[in-house]
């Protein structure tokens, strides 16, 4: 099955720096007043528009101005990568809009990661600077030995430490040296802006290649797509400009459009949290009365339990953005009782590969009604075919890896050719999920095609099952993972498995009980072969990573790790 995107066509992506697109005005566009631009969560301390427009052209002065002058020298013709390893701040996203300025590419590494972690993505990534949150400096020390970075070669992000210089030492340099700013490099649709590391969910992370044409490409469609949401609701504009709570991590491509790619002379305030951390989302909602909130589904699933939410004052939230992960209905319904907008939830399918988003879903009258679970239509611009496991097109309604294109399309994998050969195949990302469409190029999310079972010959979805038992009645669950454990009536057929985190009703009938309960649940509603014959766990947590996708790895290889033990006693 071949589909093409509902909207309009995408114009073509011009050979030019980003840079253009997020500080100049749009076409037809009067170039913006100051306005307040980001606040710190934390602090309380603002930045206006003028002054980050400011700061990133004094930065990016300091970057690529000579060491003689007390910059950093630092262009892409020299080879220079540029690493940061921090957690949200105001500083970084004026550090990375000074890097693509000058075409310098940026590593983004997550501050979640282990030095060992960390020295994989400097491998990787060959990055020869790094930017560093000043607490996970001794982290960083660490990796940087073993991967052999100069210590000099290590800066502070925010802050300041004694004896290494600080991204704010270097744009101090310029202001009071009166050095000549440096323009803005020319760069063309293949010009590598940054790297982004891949989820891991399966092997090590690998670095995607986002070029300054596809960071064109996915804002240009933004914009189309905001036209169509704009004609639906048919109102004027809102005097207040709107106000963004921003915690998802800028490493992560979710994260970094919404707080660090956006088109900076349209007025919207974004009010910027260090990571994620419930009850601050919570309390900073009615503080900086927050009109929209991005999420992922289990930061929404962690409020929507969370012991104060009956008593948090969301009047204020409007919009709803949501991605990064698979939303599961019932979690979705469950969120939109709680706050009273009329707007949708505007819902995200995408990956790295695509820079940001492959579909999206938006007002359910302009592309047809969705049933539950469905991921949207195609994003302005992005083709798909639908594809069985023996490559020839799927029906309407059959399920299929989805494989996409468009000129959001990553470059590939850097450095790792054979990882880029099996991915991007004669102009297309095989994504590795199985999606099917409907007759009006509606896309449902079924699974990952690794994370597929097959248990007598026939495949089993984990979130079929999974979805299935947070349908119980009686609302036993509060979060689940499903997947393959060994047990099969062969060696490479796995049993599926359910590890449950249970409500507070399903503790009250003891997890004996509601295990049973659960059991008969699934024998009722799933077929046979969909019964999970590796049994049931109870668990405090699911694992996942910050951005929410859950670890599936962690839960099977400590179920046969444990097996293993048992079976040498």
């Amino acid at each position: 099955m071949h589909l093409k995107s509902p909207y309009p066509p995408v114009p073509a992506v011009p050979d030019s720096n980003i840079h253009h697109c997020l500080f100049n005005p749009l076409p037809g566009q009067p170039t913006a007043p100051d306005y307040t631009l980001h606040v710190d969560a934390t602090s309380g301390y603002k930045r206006s528009w003028f002054e980050f427009r400011e700061l990133v052209l004094d930065g990016a002065t300091a970057l690529a101005s000579s060491v003689s002058t007390g910059g950093l020298g630092l262009s892409s013709e020299a080879g220079d990568m540029v690493g940061i390893f921090s957690h949200n701040c105001l500083d970084y996203i004026a550090l990375v809009n000074s890097l693509l300025a000058i075409t310098v590419p940026i590593a983004l590494l997550s501050a979640y990661s282990t030095s060992y972690e960390l020295a994989h993505a400097l491998r990787t990534s060959k990055a020869n600077r790094l930017f560093v949150q000043p607490s996970l400096l001794p982290k960083v020390l660490a990796a940087a030995k073993e991967v052999g970075l100069p210590s000099d070669h290590i800066y502070v992000l925010e802050g300041r430490v004694d004896g290494r210089k600080s991204f704010q030492n270097l744009v101090d340099n310029v202001r009071s040296r009166g050095i000549t700013r440096v323009p803005p490099k020319p760069a063309t649709k293949t010009t590598l802006a940054y790297l982004v590391f891949s989820s891991g969910t399966s092997g090590l992370p690998k670095a995607v290649m986002i070029s300054h044409g596809n960071l064109w490409a996915v804002i240009i469609a933004s914009a189309m797509a905001k036209a169509v949401d704009d004609k639906m609701t048919q109102e004027e504009p809102p005097k207040a400009i709107p106000i963004s709570l921003l915690f998802l991590p800028f490493y992560h491509s979710y994260g970094l459009f919404m707080g660090c790619l956006r088109v900076f002379n349209a007025p919207a305030t974004n009010v910027i949290v260090p990571k994620w951390d419930t009850g601050v989302v919570l309390k900073a909602i009615p503080r900086f009365r927050i009109s929209a909130l991005p999420l992922f589904p289990s930061a929404m699933h962690q409020l929507v339990n969370h012991k104060d939410i009956e008593r948090t004052d969301l009047s204020s939230l409007v919009h709803i953005f949501t991605g990064a992960a698979y939303m599961p209905p019932a979690l979705e319904a469950k969120f939109k009782k709680l706050i009273k907008t009329k707007y949708p939830m505007f819902e995200g399918y995408g990956m790295s590969e695509m820079t940001l988003s492959v579909a999206r879903k938006s007002w359910p009258e302009y592309f047809g009604k969705p049933k539950p679970g469905c991921a949207g239509v195609l994003a302005p611009g992005v083709e798909a075919r639908i594809v069985r496991a023996d490559g020839s097109e799927a029906d309407v309604d059959e399920p299929g890896e989805i494989w996409v294109r468009g000129p959001n399309m990553a470059l590939g994998y850097y450095n790792n050719e054979k990882a880029t050969k099996e991915a991007f195949v004669d102009g297309w990302l095989r994504t590795g999920d199985h999606l099917k469409a409907d007759k009006d190029g509606l896309l449902y999310f079924v699974d990952r095609v690794k994370d597929t079972l097959k248990v007598s010959g026939v495949q089993v979805s984990p979130t079929e099952i999974e979805d299935a038992l947070m349908a119980h009645p009686n609302k036993l669950v509060e979060d689940v993972c499903v997947a393959g454990v060994s047990g099969g009536r062969t060696s490479d057929e796995k049993n599926p498995r359910a590890w449950v985190v249970l409500t507070e009703e399903g503790k009250r009938r003891g997890p004996e009980t509601t295990l049973k309960m659960l059991d008969e649940w699934t024998k009722k509603t799933l077929s046979q072969y969909k019964w999970l014959r590796g049994g049931y766990e109870v668990v405090d947590a699911i694992p996942k990573n910050p951005t929410g996708k859950v670890l599936r790895r962690v839960l099977q290889d400590r179920y046969e790790q444990a097996k293993a033990s048992k079976a040498k006693l």
